[in-house]
Formats: C-alpha cells, structure tokens, sequence
C-alpha cells in the first residue's frame, strides 16, 4: 500500500463513543437488547439514521420501523450495528466516487443493496453468521472512497475511466483498481477497519471476499458470502439478469442452494 493511501487511512478520525460502546455491546455475549437501546437512543443523529436504514423498502416490511427496540427486535443486533457502522461512514468521509461513475447517492444505495440481499438470504440459511456479513456487507465498499481521493488528487481518474469501459465482470475491476493506483478497495476497505479496531474476523472476510479459496479456515465461508453478494449488486449491476446470472455461477461453485438465494433477490428487487 502506497504511502499516501496508508496516510490518508491513518488520519481518520476514530469512531466515535456512541458507535465504539455499539461495537463493545454487539461483542459482549452477556448484553442484552435493552442495552443496545439505550445507547443508540442517547444520540439522536444515530437513531435517525438507523430508523431511516430500518425503514427501506428494501427490507420489505409492511409496517413503519419506529422504535429502535422495534429495529433490533426485527434486525438482530448484528444488523443494527452494521446500521451504526454505516452511518459513522457517511460521518467520517468526504464522499466523492466520480472515478468509479457513481455519485455518493449510488454508494450509499448500493451499499444497502449488498446489506439487504445479504439479511434476506443469511437469515433463511445460518443467521447466526449475520453477526460477521451483516456489517461486512454494508462496508464492501468503503475502501473506494479513499481510492477515488487518491487517483483525483494524482489526476489518474481519466485513465481509470477509460480501463473501467474493459470490465465485463466485477471481478475485474480489482485488476483495474491495482494497475491504475496498486492496491484494491478490498485491501483499503480491510486496512481501515483494522484501523478501527473491529474484529479480525470482519476485517479478513472482506479482505479475502475477491479470492474466498486463500481465505484462512474459518474465515472462507463468510468470504464466500461477501463474494457472492457483491457480485449480484456492485457499481456496474444491481441484481439485473447479468449479474444474478453470474451468482449462480459462484452458488454452484461453492453448493449453494439455488431457491433460497432467489428468494432473498426477489425480495429486494421487487423494492429497489
């Protein structure tokens, strides 16, 4: 990583109180519900923000989210702190992706994207993993953010662009990434959280979600997972026919059910 992308990352400023007391809670086997609540609702920035994530219409749910009792309740703490954790984002960055194409409005949709196929579909199959993939799967690309600084900055956004017009596969885009700047969002996006001090468990699935088989044993399956989610909903596709075309790939590859994982895909697209 260059020394001016590893600056940029260790001059963010830390998360702050409110999110840190979320991360410790969410971490504590011994916490309960209540104590969530009254930590978020001390901060009435972040419990608007959480309600507003709670109320897409992605999640599908027919009734008004109003409480954040009533979010945890219907989320698990898991995904509310991914909630959180989204929210410090949008504080900590000066969002601008034009290399990428993209407006902050885009970044933050498909970010959402990514969390609500992920829930849908992990909460039919193991949700107990939601504690790792829900907040990963809000985070997957946050590293761009720093990337898209860095290449405006050294005026490399033009050739960028024009390789950006080569990718036909998502996966393609880390060779992009590596060849304009020398490093990937994934290696970015794992670098600040381990900045932040969030577990290594969040940290080395993103890290290995572009390449799940040299994951370490028990980080592969929640690599996996990111994979196949971000290869549904990214910045070229969001969960059109070419890009759950190419999950289907990675679900018979890795011997997912097939069924579920549409559902879960139905269920978001019927609300983007």
């Amino acid at each position: 990583m260059n020394d001016s992308i590893y600056k940029k990352i260790k001059s963010l400023p830390p998360l702050d109180d409110t999110v840190v007391q979320i991360q410790r809670i969410c971490a504590d086997e011994d916490s309960s519900i209540n104590d969530l609540v009254k930590v978020i609702e001390k901060d009435p920035m972040l419990t608007a923000n959480i309600l507003h994530s709670a109320n897409s219409p992605l999640y599908g749910f027919s009734k008004e989210v109003s409480t954040i009792a009533r979010a945890i309740s219907l989320f698990g703490m898991a995904t509310v702190r991914g909630f959180a954790l989204s929210s410090a984002i949008k504080k900590s960055f000066s969002i601008n992706l034009e290399p990428y194409g993209i407006t902050s409005q885009d970044f933050l949709k498909i970010s959402m994207i990514q969390n609500a196929l992920m829930y849908n579909w992990y909460s039919k199959i193991k949700p107990a993993d939601l504690e790792i993939l829900s907040p990963a799967s809000f985070m997957l690309e946050v590293g761009k953010i720093v990337l898209s600084k860095e290449m405006l900055e050294n005026k490399l956004d033009d050739k960028f662009k024009i390789d950006l017009l080569s990718v036909n596969h998502p996966s393609d885009l880390v060779n992009v990434e590596i060849n304009t700047i020398g490093v990937c969002n994934e290696e970015v996006t794992a670098k600040i959280f381990e900045q932040w001090n969030i577990e290594s468990e969040l940290v080395g699935a993103i890290l290995y979600s572009n390449n799940p088989d040299e994951a370490p044993k028990h980080i592969k399956s929640f690599a996996v997972a990111l994979k196949i989610v971000k290869t549904a909903a990214n910045i070229f596709n969001q969960i059109d026919d070419i890009s759950v075309q190419n999950t289907l790939l990675l679900l018979d590859e890795y011997g997912f059910d097939h069924d579920t994982f549409l559902m879960a895909v139905a269920k978001v697209k019927d609300n983007l």
